[in-house]
């Protein structure tokens, strides 16, 4: 979404749109990866017209808007909620939140996090980290200053936590998921949907967040404005932005290839 299919200023491209409804017309399929959660997400799968199942919280879950059904879920462990406190205890100015299928918990505020609920458009629950239910937690989201970031990892990194990954999906945000989550792992369960065997996967992403999606699909593109990390993974860079119409530039490239 970010970086890819959405401006800067947080919108659709027209020229992008019209290339996904003429890529859809043409018998493609089209779909989207994104950290946002089921309720966040609905105006843009509603703008989009989305068809085909989409995954969400940056590859915990797989839900199919036309059925409501949850078709692929990977929750934290149990022991997500000691760690996420942990990092909070020695981080007291990063704010944040927890994620699950029945809405957003903002356990502390501060301007990154507020930054996140506004471009989200979440009407959030807040509440103590403590006082939220730890079953279900599909992501937790850290928000900083980018000039924390660093410290924020290296806590991660001496803790050692093996049954949870870290990502960061910008340079405020810092997510928690489950080991072994992400948008590329849900792409290879998104293979095993009914149907979907026997197509040719392409996939687009800017961000550190985007890389196991980008590997992981048949081909792996980037628009220019992504992160140096991702186009060195990438088996296509295109030459135009997210603001200039890059998911047209590659829904062109597909069709002019078949």
């Amino acid at each position: 979404m970010d970086g890819t299919l959405l401006t800067t200023d947080k919108k659709i491209n027209s020229t992008d749109l019209e290339a996904i409804r003429k890529f859809t017309s043409l018998g493609g399929k089209f779909t989207v990866a994104t950290g946002r959660t089921i309720q966040t997400f609905e105006q843009y799968r509603n703008a989009l017209d989305l068809k085909e199942p989409v995954v969400l919280y940056n590859g915990a879950l797989i839900y199919d808007y036309e059925t409501k059904e949850t078709l692929y879920m990977n929750a934290l462990p149990d022991n997500a909620k000691d760690v996420a406190m942990e990092l909070l205890a020695k981080m007291p100015e990063a704010g944040g939140e927890v994620l699950r299928k029945d809405g957003t918990f903002v356990f502390r505020n501060n301007e990154y996090e507020q930054r996140h609920t506004d471009l989200c458009g979440i009407i959030p629950n807040y509440s103590e980290i403590e006082k939220i239910d730890c079953e279900g937690w599909l992501k937790v989201l850290f928000a900083m200053a980018p000039e924390e970031m660093p410290h924020m990892e290296l806590l991660v990194h001496q803790m050692g936590c093996n049954t949870i990954d870290f990502v960061k999906s910008t340079d405020i945000f810092y997510e928690m998921l489950t080991h072994g989550v992400s948008k590329g792992a849900a792409l290879d369960e998104y293979r095993r949907l009914n149907g979907m065997s026997d197509y040719t996967f392409v996939a687009i992403g800017d961000y550190d967040n985007d890389i196991e999606m980008v590997e992981a699909a048949d081909l792996g593109v980037c628009p220019s404005n992504a992160a140096e990390s991702v186009k060195a993974k990438a088996d296509l860079v295109l030459t135009k932005s997210c603001d200039e119409g890059a998911v047209a530039e590659l829904i062109e490239y597909i069709i002019n290839q078949k």
